[in-house]
C-alpha cells in the first residue's frame, strides 16, 4: 500500500516540501560544518600564536624549575593567553609546568611519537572535568633541554554557537516548510487548473459529441502538446465513427435490397398459379439475388477480417502474367456476350512476392469493372511491365465513359459507386476497389487511377519486385 496521497495536487505539494526540506537541511548542515571548521581553524591559529609567546617567556629558575614571568599573568595584554590551558612536558613525558587555570589536570598525557616535532600538532581532547578543548603541541629546545609545549583552548564557545544555530534551524525549519507547503499547494493548483479544465471537457465528450475538442491546443508546452495529441485522437475517432455509421447504413441498404427482391419474388410465386417454366424463372431470379447477396457477404467478411488484422497474407513467388491470365479467363462469357477483345501483354517473367489468391481477386475486380463499363466491341488492355523503380506495374485500361473529376478521389472508398445520376449504374456494392486497395497496400504497393471523362479509365497497380 502506497503512503503517498492519491491526489496529484497533494503529491506535488509534498514533493515541493520534501525538496525544500532536504535543501534546507543540506544548507544548515553545510553551514554548521563550515562554521565548525572556521572556529577550529581560528582556535588553532590563536593557539599557535600563544605558543610562540610562551616559547619566548619560558625560563628555568636557579633550582631548575620551569616558570613564566610573574608580571605576565598580571599584564592586561596577556588576558587571552591566561584564559588558555598551558602545559609543558619533557621529552620523556614528565610535567615541567602547568598554568594556574589548568591546575592538576593533564593535557593529553605522555607525548606521542613525533608530537610537535615538524610543526604544530593539533587535536581535540577532553579534560578530566569533562570539558572539551582544542590542543596544540609544539616541540621546543630551551637551554639544551627538549620540551613539548601544549596549549589548549575551550571549545565551549564554538559548541555554544553551533547549539544556537541548531536550535534556530529546528525552530525556523517547520515554519519555512509550512509556508512552502501553502505556496506549493497554491502553485500546484494553478499548474493543474488547465488539466482540470481538460478533464471537465473530456467528461462531456460522448459518442454523439466527438466534435468537441480540448482547450489550449496552441500553447507550446507539455499541456498544449497533450491537448493537440488528444484532439488528434478525437478527430480520428470522429472519422472512424462516421465511417462506421456510413458503413452500417450502406451495408444495411445493400443487404436489404437483395433480401427484399428475394421476398418479393417468393411472394409473387406463391400467389399466382403459374406453369413450371414460370416457377423456374422465379427461382432463377431468386438465385441471382442469392449470388449477389453471397458476393456482398464475402466482401464484407474480407473487409471485417482485414480491419481486425485477422486476415493474413501468405507470401510466395507469384508470376503476375499467369495471375492476370487466370483473372481474365473468369470473364470469357461476359467478354463474348459484349463482343469485347481483351489484350494481355507484358513480361512473362515478372514476379512478385505475395498471395496469388488475393492478387487474382484484385485483378479480377479491375477487369470486371472494365468489362462492365466498356462499350460493345471495344478493346480492354491488361499490361504487365517493369516500373520506373524496383517494382512491377500492372495496368487495366478500358475505353468506357470514364470517371468525373469530383468522384476520382472517392472511388476507393467503401460503398462508393460512381454514376449516381445514371452514368455508371451497373450494379455492385462499391466494395471491389476498396478491397483491391487493401490487398495492394498489404503487399507493400500502391494503386492509382488515371482517367479522362468520356475516354475511359486506367487503373495502375505498382508492386515491389521479387528480390533474387
Amino acid at each position: 500500500m502506497s503512503l503517498l496521497p492519491e491526489n496529484l495536487r497533494a503529491r506535488l505539494t509534498l514533493s515541493y516540501v520534501s525538496v525544500v526540506a532536504v535543501l534546507l537541511v543540506l544548507v544548515f548542515g553545510v553551514a554548521s560544518v563550515t562554521l565548525f571548521w572556521q572556529f577550529r581553524k581560528q582556535l588553532d591559529r590563536f593557539a599557535a600564536e600563544e605558543i610562540a609567546t610562551v616559547e619566548n617567556l619560558l625560563f628555568f629558575t636557579a633550582d631548575g624549575k620551569l616558570r613564566l614571568p610573574d608580571y605576565f599573568e598580571n599584564n592586561r595584554e596577556s588576558k587571552d593567553m591566561t584564559a588558555s590551558f598551558v602545559e609543558v612536558r619533557s621529552a620523556l613525558g614528565s610535567v615541567l609546568f602547568r598554568n594556574k587555570r589548568l591546575g592538576d589536570s593533564a593535557l593529553g598525557g605522555i607525548p606521542l611519537p613525533g608530537e610537535g616535532v615538524e610543526g604544530y600538532s593539533p587535536r581535540s581532547i577532553r579534560l578530566s572535568n569533562g570539558k572539551h578543548v582544542r590542543l596544540i603541541s609544539r616541540a621546543y629546545v630551551l637551554d639544551g633541554y627538549r620540551l613539548v609545549i601544549r596549549l589548549a583552548q575551550s571549545e565551549e564557545p564554538m559548541q555554544s554557537v553551533l547549539r544556537v544555530l541548531a536550535i534556530a534551524s529546528t525552530l525556523t525549519l517547520p515554519m519555512i516548510l509550512v509556508g512552502v507547503g501553502f505556496a506549493g499547494y497554491s502553485l500546484a493548483g494553478r499548474m493543474l487548473s488547465p488539466i482540470e479544465e481538460m478533464v471537465s471537457r473530456v467528461r462531456q465528450i460522448t459518442a454523439e459529441r466527438l466534435s468537441e475538442r480540448l482547450p489550449n491546443p496552441d500553447v507550446d508546452n507539455e499541456l498544449g502538446r497533450l491537448a493537440r495529441v488528444f484532439n488528434d485522437t478525437l478527430a480520428r475517432l470522429e472519422r472512424a465513427f462516421d465511417q462506421l455509421r456510413r458503413f452500417t447504413s450502406d451495408c444495411s441498404h445493400e443487404l436489404r435490397t437483395p433480401l427484399t427482391l428475394i421476398r418479393s419474388l417468393g411472394e409473387v410465386g406463391l400467389h399466382k398459379n403459374g406453369t413450371c417454366e414460370d416457377y423456374r424463372n422465379v427461382l432463377g431470379s431468386m438465385l441471382e439475388e442469392v449470388n449477389r447477396l453471397t458476393t456482398l457477404v464475402n466482401d464484407l467478411l474480407i473487409i471485417a477480417r482485414a480491419d481486425s488484422g485477422c486476415l493474413q497474407i501468405e507470401r510466395k513467388v507469384v508470376p503476375l502474367m499467369a495471375v492476370a491470365r487466370e483473372a481474365a479467363n473468369l470473364f470469357d462469357v461476359l467478354i463474348e456476350e459484349k463482343s469485347l477483345r481483351l489484350v494481355l501483354e507484358g513480361d512473362e517473367h515478372a514476379e512478385v512476392e505475395g498471395d496469388s489468391l488475393f492478387l487474382r481477386q484484385t485483378l479480377a475486380n479491375l477487369i470486371h469493372n472494365a468489362v462492365k463499363y466498356s462499350p460493345v466491341g471495344d478493346v480492354i488492355w491488361v499490361k504487365v511491365r517493369d516500373g520506373a523503380t524496383d517494382c512491377v506495374e500492372v495496368e487495366v485500361q478500358d475505353h468506357g465513359p470514364g470517371i468525373p473529376p469530383e468522384d476520382r478521389d472517392k472511388v476507393f472508398d467503401r460503398f462508393y459507386r460512381v454514376g449516381k445520376s445514371g452514368q455508371r449504374e451497373f450494379g455492385g456494392a462499391g466494395l471491389g476497389l476498396s478491397i483491391a486497395k487493401w490487398v495492394v497496400e498489404a503487399h507493400g504497393g500502391s494503386i492509382g487511377l488515371g482517367t479522362v471523362a468520356g475516354a475511359g479509365c486506367t487503373f495502375r497497380i505498382s508492386l515491389p519486385r521479387l528480390r533474387q
